[in-house]
């Protein structure tokens, strides 16, 4: 489907694209309306959920982690659904305008879950509505957001492409920080209502934002059932088959990385989270890790990258090893952590922050890497499937962990308590450092072709990706 009245080719110039700022501003809404929702959604589960009859009816640890990954796991299987759309019929642009619609309309129905005496809609049913709702809009537009802004690029400016990634990355930390800071304390004050309906302002605002653009993007119009024949091609099929291995051992990082916002939430609950005077939320200390993020960017394009690049070729496969084996310290961190809450001890949640560093760092280098790289990887009419693909990835990691809490859950109910207390966080950390070390041994065979917008493949990269050089 193609939109004439729209430029579908990058302009031939060496600068900034004119699009970038309504993608970066959308995007730095869109994520303070998601993480809002997500940061406060464990906290909501365990301590305000009500009954029908508007009875508190909260839920224990282990179904409350099983909701919530099911719910992360969802937002990150709809993406291929997503991608599907945009290449096949849509386009980016309208796919995201119109599942951002659907996206808002989940946000409004979270907003009510708490009012079931006036929406006569059981709290739990108006909840799995509204989660479906955010899950189809979030991960819908998510591989066409980001796939859209390495459109912007043509073969002059493409070597802006890692910065701008960086950039984009940078607006999502802004958005997710403001809202882990501003949403618990809504919640506190004002109850999950306007808790949860402030990010649903948020995300229209995004929707506005990112229509404000629509003329100076670039538009790649749907290739239609070429896509199909696309995926089949002897490109397609090579850059796929590279990129599933890889997103395989990701998903083992997802595994972890969002357990941040549940099991981590549940583990501050019992922490001493006096920081110079002021009381943290259980959920605002997930604050840290955007923050970190936003300062350690820098950091590592900056100041790490380069040194390390004086002495070892740090290509993007062998940032997300590093990342993989940097990720299982965190969970050793919070396992030490869990063993002194077991023993009775309320530890300082200065160790629960110090956590945060260790996890943020193996974001940078396993995240943002992935990211960029897959879009790299894809052939240019594949750009947003292949993105679908990368998060699928995350879906994995999610739903073995909600299976995990499901099956701590039910051996509990059983009277057979597994992975109790500490050994929960030992089994992920484990789990995470066997992957790390297949992934390395995976890692030395990979070979791959890079794709910019407007230029052919570039040949010379074919094995420049690879670890063993």
């Amino acid at each position: 489907m193609s939109e004439p009245q729209y430029r579908t080719t990058p302009d031939n110039s060496s600068g900034m694209p004119k699009g970038i700022p309504y993608i970066v501003g959308n995007e730095a809404a869109e994520r303070f309306s998601f993480y809002g929702m997500r940061g406060i959604l464990y906290l909501f589960l365990t301590e305000h959920l009500l009954n029908a009859s508007g009875d508190l009816a909260v839920m224990e640890e282990n179904e409350a982690n099983y909701w919530y990954h099911s719910f992360v796991a969802g937002a990150y299987l709809t993406p291929i659904v997503g991608a599907v759309l945009s290449d096949w019929l849509w386009g980016k642009y309208r796919t995201i305008i119109i599942l951002s619609l659907v996206y808002c309309l989940g946000h409004a129905v979270m907003a009510l879950v708490d009012f079931p005496l006036v929406t006569h809609i059981a709290p739990r049913t108006a909840l799995f509505m509204a989660l479906s709702l955010i899950a189809i809009g979030t991960g819908g537009i998510k591989p066409c957001v980001s796939s859209h802004v390495g459109d912007q690029f043509g073969t002059k400016n493409k070597h802006l492409i890692p910065a701008v990634f960086s950039i984009f990355y940078f607006s999502i930390n802004l958005g997710s920080m403001a809202s882990y800071i501003i949403i618990p304390r809504l919640l506190d004050s004002y109850g999950p209502g306007v808790a949860f309906g402030v990010p649903g302002v948020l995300m229209a605002l995004a929707t506005l934002v990112f229509w404000m653009g629509r003329k100076v993007f670039v538009h790649v119009p749907a290739t239609g059932s070429k896509m199909w024949t696309d995926i089949v091609s002897p490109a397609g099929r090579s850059a796929i088959l590279n990129l599933v291995p890889l997103y395989i051992f990701v998903a083992a990082f997802w595994m972890l990385f969002d357990q941040t916002s549940s099991a981590w939430v549940e583990q501050a609950k019992h922490l001493d989270r006096n920081m110079f005077g002021y009381e943290l939320n259980p959920a605002e200390s997930q604050a840290t890790n955007p923050l970190l993020v936003m300062l350690m960017i820098p950091l590592f394009s900056f100041v790490i990258y380069p040194v390390v690049g004086r002495f070892w070729e740090f290509t993007p496969l062998r940032r997300i090893g590093a990342g993989l084996l940097v990720t299982p310290i965190s969970f050793a961190i919070a396992a030490l952590l869990q063993r002194g809450i077991d023993a009775g001890q309320s530890p300082h949640i200065s160790w629960q922050l110090l956590a945060y560093v260790v996890m943020t760092a193996a974001e940078i280098l396993v995240s943002i890497t992935a990211l960029e790289f897959s879009y790299t990887q894809a052939p240019r009419t594949l750009k947003s499937f292949v993105m679908g693909l990368f998060f699928l990835s995350v879906f994995l990691g999610n739903m073995a962990t909600a299976q995990v809490n499901h099956y701590v859950q039910a051996q509990k109910d059983a009277g057979n308590p597994v992975l109790d207390g500490e050994n929960y966080y030992w089994f992920f950390t484990w789990a995470m450092l066997a992957t790390a070390v297949a992934y390395v041994v995976w890692s030395q065979f990979y070979r791959g072709k890079t794709y910019i917008q407007g230029e052919e493949e570039l040949d010379a990269v074919a094995t420049a990706e690879g670890v063993n050089e």
